[in-house]
């Protein structure tokens, strides 16, 4: 159940950036951050799938703990990778045009803003609850 719901959340993103750019771009598309987080939806489907089969269980204790990390990660970690990224291509943009090549343009867009973590495990809540009910 929250793999679909990770899932589901990837088609939304992947069609939402599509729309939004109007192309498609593969890369972007299965690449890091944007709209809505798929892994704030796997791991809020987690945490809802378990509670609705076993309650306050210890079980959803640990994926509640498991969902914190991943969504702080998300902003936190990648967070400070995305601005890392930005000042390293900047500093390879200023190098002499015969050194530029040597080193690789680092992807600039990892991180999530707190709007797409919060409606990604939104999302998966609501996936998870919707397919406990059928």
């Amino acid at each position: 159940m929250a793999l679909l719901a990770s899932i589901i959340a990837q088609i939304i993103k992947i069609i939402f950036y599509s729309v939004k750019h109007r192309s498609f771009s593969f890369d972007r598309a299965l690449g890091y951050g944007g709209w809505p987080s798929s892994h704030a939806a796997l791991v809020g489907g987690l945490s809802a799938g378990i509670y609705f089969v076993e309650g306050a269980s210890p079980a959803f204790a640990v994926s509640v703990i498991l969902a914190t990390v991943v969504i702080r990660d998300a902003i936190g970690l990648r967070g400070y990778l995305q601005e890392h990224g930005r000042i390293l291509n900047k500093l390879i943009k200023d190098l002499p045009d015969n050194l530029e090549y040597k080193y690789p343009v680092l992807e600039e867009k990892i991180a999530h803003t707190i709007f797409q973590l919060i409606s990604g495990a939104i999302l998966g809540i609501i996936i998870v609850f919707f397919i406990m009910r059928m």
